[in-house]
Formats: structure tokens, sequence, C-alpha cells
């Protein structure tokens, strides 16, 4: 199954800046070959269930072996039955409701 997960992982008791821990975790999804596309406050991840999962887990493992002692994740997973559909699929939805078609 498909999946588009929002991904936020916060490392705890590594100081105020966690840009090197999330470069970690955009390296680790980028060698996974999925794709990704970095926001402010986080990653979208598309592709399979399982390697999308996995990735999640590799990025933890990643950022505890970079030291951090702690990390609190959210995570939110969006599927479809109906059809497939890409990050920009959805995007490209709103952008077409606020053009005003």
């Amino acid at each position: 199954m498909k999946v588009l997960l929002d991904l936020c992982i916060v490392p705890l008791g590594v100081g105020v800046s966690i840009s090197r821990y999330v470069a970690a975790c955009e390296r680790v999804i980028s060698d996974a070959g999925l794709k990704c596309q970095l926001h402010a406050n986080g990653t979208n991840i598309e592709g399979d269930w399982d390697a999308v999962l996995d990735a999640v887990k590799r990025c933890h493992e990643t950022v505890h072996a970079m030291g951090a002692p702690r990390i609190t994740t959210s995570i939110r997973i969006n599927t479809r039955t109906d059809k497939e559909q890409t990050m920009e699929d959805k995007i490209d939805s709103v952008q077409k409701q606020l053009a005003g078609e």
C-alpha cells in the first residue's frame, strides 16, 4: 500500500539547534529511495508503507547513534484505496480551489 507520511522527529537533550539531526534523517530517507519534501516543521515522505515506516525507524536509530538520548516523533499518515495520490496531487487540488477552478 502506498502512503503519504508527514514526519517530525525532535531529538531531546541535544541543545536548541536540531538541523544536523534533520539533515541526517533526510539522508536516510533519500538513501532509501523514497520521495520526500522537506518543509519548515518536518518532512513529507511518499512511498510503499513498509519502506516508509522502515525509513522512520532508521531515522530514529541514526539520531540515537548521533547521541540523542531521547526522541519525540509526530507522524500523520494518509492512505487511499480509491486512487493513487501523490504529494503534488494534494497540493494541486488545493491550488485549483484557490484559483477558483
